[in-house]
């Protein structure tokens, strides 16, 4: 594990609300150079701190306006099923997260829809037809808050 000073976490929260920012902005906010800003980023970014930028985009602003968290609890969970589940579920272009966990279900799943007709028919042709799912649980989100990460 990398040792992570103060200047660190604030370049890391500063990148963490706008991954756009340039080393020189950074270097600013923080009191540093460019060039020692640009090696502080360099070097979280080869260490794995930083382990990507990403682009978050509105679904419902490019049409798709239902987001449903599917609980899945598999039918048969030899490592073979999990495997086989999670090369399928991942294909699945509707599905944005896949995530292995501990309790009632085995996963859960983020998807996205146009509508609640659009979610049916992902449910019905493409997630129940998987190898090895058992029941399923949906939630619909209703709203969600956007929250600083733990920085």
């Amino acid at each position: 594990m990398m040792d992570v000073d103060d200047t660190d976490l604030a370049i890391l929260r500063l990148l963490s609300q706008d991954a756009t920012l340039k080393a020189s902005e950074v270097g600013r906010r923080v009191d540093l150079s460019q060039p020692a800003a640009w090696r502080r980023i360099k070097r979280l970014t080869e260490s794995g701190v930083i382990s990507g930028r990403r682009l978050d985009l509105d679904a419902a602003a490019i049409g798709f306006g239902v987001t449903v968290f599917l609980g899945v609890k598999l039918a048969t969970k030899s490592r073979v099923s999990l495997e086989d589940f999670e090369r399928a579920i991942t294909a699945i272009p509707e599905v944005q997260t896949v995530e292995h966990v501990l309790g009632l279900y085995d996963y859960r799943l983020r998807v996205v829809a146009r509508d609640l007709a659009d979610f049916e028919r992902v449910l019905r042709r493409r997630i129940m037809t998987l190898p090895s799912v058992g029941n399923v649980e949906a939630n619909v989100l209703l709203s969600e808050e956007q929250r600083p990460g733990p920085l």
